[in-house]
């Protein structure tokens, strides 16, 4: 089922999600149906702020694009980004391991507004999986990225809150535009 994807300005966005303490088969549905309308937006990733809840579980799927990453690491060894993908995970770990880098980014529930963010290129992130098992990847670029977006949605931040501080002044006027047509 596709989900109404929450937008800038609603006050979800701005929480720190509760941990997941349990998987049943309505979180299971739930994760399923964010992937439906991460798909149906065209994104490559979603957390459930998004969607309106204010849990600690997130979907990636950067799958169309296997040249996105130059390395993938699944316990330690070398592994194909489709032996992951689609990624849905719960309560993050993320530790970031490269230099920082600056690139174009954009958010499902901030419309129409991409600005250049600086993230760490690679990182080791610990994912906790919905049927209890743990995933430990390493990994850099666009999966790296996607998976810094969409933990800091888990946090309450927002894209628009790491960018320069003349990118925000930039944006000021388009963000109280969509602010004020939601």
């Amino acid at each position: 089922m596709i989900l109404e994807i929450v937008q800038y300005g609603h006050p979800v966005l701005r929480e720190r999600c509760k941990p997941v303490t349990q998987v049943d088969d309505a979180l299971r549905q739930l994760a399923a149906d964010m992937l439906e309308t991460m798909y149906d937006a065209n994104g490559v990733g979603l957390a459930a702020p998004q969607i309106g809840q204010a849990i600690r579980l997130a979907v990636v799927d950067v799958s169309h694009d296997p040249d996105c990453i130059s390395f993938l690491k699944v316990a330690g060894r070398d592994a194909p980004l489709a032996s992951i993908m689609p990624l849905v995970f719960i309560n993050p770990e993320l530790e970031f391991t490269g230099p920082k880098e600056r690139d174009a980014e954009g958010c499902l529930s901030i419309r129409d507004v991409r600005a250049e963010v600086s993230r760490p290129v690679s990182l080791r992130a610990i994912l906790p999986q919905l049927d209890g098992s743990t995933l430990e990847i390493e990994t850099d670029g666009l999966l790296a990225r996607a998976i810094q977006h969409e933990t800091d949605h888990l946090n309450g931040v927002l894209f628009i809150d790491r960018v320069s501080p003349a990118a925000k002044i930039a944006l000021k006027r388009k963000l109280r535009r969509l602010m004020a047509e939601d």
